[in-house]
């Protein structure tokens, strides 16, 4: 599969069929991860693999909105960057987190990326205090998204250069 076609392909998957993912995939998801690239390549990020089920409907709970996938996901990646090493671990945590996604499509597992930083907790908490409590995370550590995994329960069809918006395209000057 060429490149074109696997981000063509990748799309938010919200339902999951029940079942594990298997290691290697999983790994492969992981490893698509470390091997992001990042500003100076300090790597701020850290990974925090959910998979218990109970962890993962509280976690469903760290969003208002949309995060009750994680209630069907076989696990969740929680993707977290570190201030202190540099000011551009968002932009660092984001690459990391679309390498996932990516990879995760690749293999043919559903995968949706759940917005976190600047949100808020069912609760009324923002999300990254009722993660940071939920999941020991130290001070230091700054929350970006969630990745939810799991087998695909069904695939939307993949996008289509007819839809790209090449009007947004500029040259030179805007």
């Amino acid at each position: 599969m060429e490149l074109m076609d696997v981000i063509k392909r990748r799309r938010s998957i919200r339902n999951y069929d029940p079942g594990n993912i298997p290691k290697e995939k999983l790994d492969r998801v992981l490893m698509a991860g470390l091997l992001s690239p990042s500003g100076r390549n300090i790597k701020p990020w850290e990974f925090i693999v959910v998979e218990d089920r109970s962890a993962l409907a509280n976690l469903a709970e760290a969003r208002t909105g949309n995060a009750d996938m994680l209630k069907q996901a076989s696990c969740a990646i929680v993707v977290v960057g570190n201030q202190e090493l540099t000011d551009t671990w968002v932009e660092d945590c984001s690459l990391a987190m679309l390498n996932m996604h990516m990879m995760a499509d690749y293999l043919g597992l559903g995968s949706c990326w759940i917005q976190c930083r600047m949100r808020y907790a069912k609760d009324g908490r923002t999300s990254e205090e009722y993660i940071r409590e939920m999941l020991k995370i130290p001070e230091n550590y700054r929350l970006e998204a969630i990745l939810s995994l799991g087998l695909i329960s069904s695939h939307p069809r993949p996008h289509t250069e007819a839809h790209a918006r090449v009007d947004k395209i500029h040259r030179e000057t805007f």
